[in-house]
């Protein structure tokens, strides 16, 4: 078995020193199109949206246990393999799926490749169009675990001065400027980091240094101490959120999978 304490976040060369390994599961999640053009050796596709409920309004949701576990087992996943997760946009798709295997438990943790397939091609790694063969497995899932967070978590914890709240949304949305829900605004007490803000474009969508993520998110007051809950509209853009913040060294982080679609389409719920 590979050692698993595999870094969160691998780079380009780190991980093409690592293959092929049959310890590693490599799961492509860029568009279809993308993956067709070509895609790491080995790699494997996923659709973005199996991961997801699609049930209105709040149709980012985790799916119903059962689905999920026939779409791990449909790309082979074993129960002590580690994944190594990339996509061709920044990281959200690959995180989405990162933060679904913390919210099943499973272990080893996987990891996430810094800057994607955009960085392994522009940097000069060897891409195939080469489909591989699955060996489909039978991956069972019991329950969620501690990486998801709930809309009736949050409303109880709303006073909670352990508890922080971080949005992943645009200033625009965070705002209630831009309007996606029935109600505009955020959740009470959460601070606005846009998730795109985190990403360093001229090193191929990377994440920006630690210590400059530290400093965005010390000036949030957002803090080692804390408990940091993320949401977005889908917990998609808060899923890499989720992951900056567990690779920063945060050791209670939820992902909020509801999100602002069903927090803002429930008439009960406060907003500022």
């Amino acid at each position: 078995m590979i050692d698993d304490r595999l870094p969160l976040l691998i780079e380009p060369e780190q991980l093409r020193q690592l293959l092929p390994n049959e310890d590693v599961l490599l799961v492509d999640l860029c568009k279809p199109e993308t993956y067709a053009w070509g895609h790491i050796e080995g790699a494997v596709h996923l659709d973005y949206k199996a991961l997801l409920s699609g049930i209105q309004p709040a149709s980012g949701k985790l799916p119903e246990l059962a689905q999920l576990a026939q779409t791990l087992s449909a790309l082979g996943l074993t129960q002590d393999q580690s994944v190594v997760a990339y996509d061709d946009e920044g990281g959200g798709w690959a995180c989405r799926l990162l933060w679904t295997l913390d919210a099943i438990e499973h272990r080893p943790e996987g990891s996430l490749l810094n800057g994607g397939i955009i960085a392994w091609a522009n940097e000069g790694h060897p891409t195939t169009t080469e489909i591989p063969e699955v060996s489909r497995s039978d991956y069972a899932i019991s329950a969620t675990g501690a990486a998801l967070a709930t809309k009736d978590e949050i409303q109880s914890r709303l006073q909670d001065p352990s508890v922080a709240l971080l949005d992943a949304r645009t200033p625009e949305e965070y705002n209630g400027i831009k309007v996606r829900a029935a109600k505009g605004g955020h959740i009470p007490g959460a601070a606005n980091l846009n998730w795109t803000d985190t990403m360093d474009q001229q090193r191929n969508y990377r994440f920006l240094p630690d210590p400059v993520l530290h400093a965005m998110l010390s000036q949030r007051n957002i803090d080692r101490n804390n408990e940091v809950i993320v949401y977005c509209q889908t917990h998609h853009r808060s899923a890499h959120s989720y992951f900056m913040l567990k690779h920063l060294g945060f050791g209670k982080v939820k992902g909020y999978a509801g999100s602002w679609s069903e927090w803002g389409n429930d008439p009960d719920t406060p907003v500022e």
